[in-house]
């Protein structure tokens, strides 16, 4: 099985990377989806502080590739041939996917602050950051579990600061190509 992973801070288009592949009929795992799980179980509501705080705990009881180990077997129980796994935080989950997956391919999407900050504010997620400030703090949180580290990983980038055409386009063109990512 080939696993394709999506790494990129908040609000870089990971999302659309995941809409994309899912209309060219890849199966996406949302490594969000388990901290999601996680604080419903715990009666809590979906708040970025909460999920953030979920993330956190999770990584502090069971290491910082937690969430890599916990998303495995969701990848696994997909009977495609190519999975997308959307959401890598940490240099510890990319080494815990490509230990687990020896066909792992890494796409880092890129984009600048105030870009990501106008989309936040037009996206309207229950965790997405309302002020740049909070969204400082976010993207400080998710540095700190080695998001910088896991792009500085990435096979390949992608700079997502046009229009949502042109970086569809270019998602589309790098999961189609022949023979697949490389």
């Amino acid at each position: 099985m080939k696993v394709i992973g999506i790494v990129g801070m908040p609000a870089s288009g990971k999302g659309e990377v995941s809409k994309i592949a899912r209309d060219l009929g890849i199966p996406v795992v949302v490594m969000g989806d388990a901290i999601r799980e996680r604080v419903k179980e715990a009666g809590l509501l979906p708040t970025d502080a909460n999920l953030g705080a979920m993330s956190g705990k999770l990584r502090a009881d069971l290491g910082m590739d937690a969430i890599a180990r916990i998303t495995i077997p969701v990848i696994e129980a997909e009977s495609a041939p190519v999975v997308l796994v959307d959401g890598i935080r940490g240099d510890y989950e990319v080494a815990a996917f490509k230990e687990h997956f020896p066909d792992f391919t890494l796409i880092g999407i890129v984009s600048s602050f105030e870009t990501r900050y106008r989309r936040l504010t037009n996206r309207g997620r229950s965790d997405d950051s309302l002020t740049a400030e909070e969204l400082r703090v976010r993207d400080e949180r998710e540095l700190g579990w080695g998001l910088g580290r896991a792009l500085d990983l990435a096979d390949c980038r992608i700079t997502n600061e046009g229009t949502l055409e042109e970086f569809a386009e270019e998602v589309r063109a790098l999961l189609c190509r022949p023979g697949g990512i490389e």
